[in-house]
């Protein structure tokens, strides 16, 4: 199987749009004969990475590679960084605003639940530039 290579903009305006892409790549995955397992772990994590673009960042991009070993999630934005990786990688840490809490989100799971649902995480951030996660998940 060659490499499929899909890109998508997250719109960082509307909450209800949050998880278009991830919906997408699940339904990709599906047909294309992937375990439920792994469709599964993909999705978790992408959809917790495009509600942190939508949070976080007024959206980004995302380009998703799908191979036979696995898939590699790519998510880059331009919203104001992570001033601390590590404390963003606990769980229940936010930094998400009141408004966000109330619409169900920001509850500190994000980060937390991409590192637990994927087989690598790279975090990339720079204040003021962006962030940019490299998620991998193996077949």
């Amino acid at each position: 199987m060659e490499p499929i290579i899909l890109k998508y903009q997250v719109d960082g305006s509307d909450f209800s749009m949050a998880g278009e892409a991830s919906s997408s790549v699940k339904k990709t995955l599906k047909q294309l004969g992937f375990s439920p397992d792994l469709i599964r772990r993909v999705a978790i994590a992408m959809y917790e990475g495009e509600i942190n673009m939508v949070i976080h960042a007024d959206g980004g991009e995302a380009t998703v590679e799908i191979s036979q070993s696995g898939v590699r999630i790519i998510l880059a934005d331009h919203g104001p960084g992570i001033k601390d990786v590590a404390l963003a990688m606990q769980e229940g840490y936010s930094t998400a605003p009141d408004e966000v809490r109330n619409l169900g989100f920001g509850a500190g799971m994000g980060l937390p639940n991409i590192k637990k649902y994927s087989d690598d995480l790279k975090v990339e951030t720079e204040l003021g530039v962006g962030t940019t996660l490299t998620i991998q998940i193996n077949t």
